[in-house]
């Protein structure tokens, strides 16, 4: 698997161990193999808070955006 990313081991080792403790990804320990899946239960949780934050973004710039077009037509 390293010899297929631009990262070192040690820096791919830190990544998997940061999604795993996310529950992003699953392990399965197979003799000296780890085999990585994607936790699909997760992956929906973060796809709908991404959505979530999303709408809230786009409002704030649309409140925005009303702010800024009434300061134009200010004299």
């Amino acid at each position: 698997m390293y010899a297929k990313f631009p990262a070192s081991p040690p820096a791919i080792s830190q990544h998997l161990k940061v999604l795993r403790e996310a529950k992003l990804v699953q392990v399965e320990k197979r003799a000296q193999q780890h085999i990585y899946q994607i936790n699909p239960h997760a992956m929906l949780e973060l796809e709908a808070w991404s959505r979530h934050i999303t709408q809230l973004w786009n409002q704030r710039f649309d409140a925005l955006d009303t702010v800024l077009e009434a300061e134009k037509r200010k004299p």
